[in-house]
């Protein structure tokens, strides 16, 4: 199946939805591996005490990919996440998340030909207010060059 056909059955194709809890230790325990010393995300007595705004790229779906999604190569890798804040997550918070296929693109590299695949989680509140946007990059190897 070529990108072209993969792009028009797949992009946009929401395929899980996950709920997660927000804790207190495991917001402070996130700012601190990142390094932060804002009062705002360490100080849990803090009248503005949130997760830091990368928080929500610890969450996993429970899905990757769709189910009946084609098998492209031999394996997949991790090529980095991006996150869109729109709103402050606090502990207690419920996190509702849509996965779904935001992008498929081809690139030819010095390794030659991959499959580029955007997971977004959108996340909302349980008030549903979107509180963030994670991005997933992951790359499929096509082939070697040559």
């Amino acid at each position: 199946m070529d990108v072209a056909e993969l792009r028009q059955k797949w992009m946009g194709f929401a395929f899980d939805t996950t709920e997660f809890e927000v804790r207190e230790r495991d917001a402070l325990d996130f700012a601190r591996a990142c390094g932060e010393t804002d009062p705002r995300f360490v100080d849990p007595s803090h009248p503005d005490f949130q997760a830091p705004p990368t928080f929500p790229a610890r969450f996993v779906a429970r899905r990757v990919l769709p189910r009946d999604f084609p098998r492209l190569g031999p394996g997949t890798f991790d090529a980095g996440k991006s996150v869109v804040p729109k709103a402050p997550v606090r502990p207690g918070d419920v996190l509702v998340a849509d996965s779904l296929i935001h992008d498929i693109y081809e690139k030819t590299g010095r390794s030659g030909p991959m499959v580029f695949l955007v997971h977004r989680m959108e996340f909302a509140n349980r008030k549903g207010e979107p509180v963030s946007t994670v991005d997933w990059r992951m790359v499929i190897k096509l082939g070697s060059p040559g």
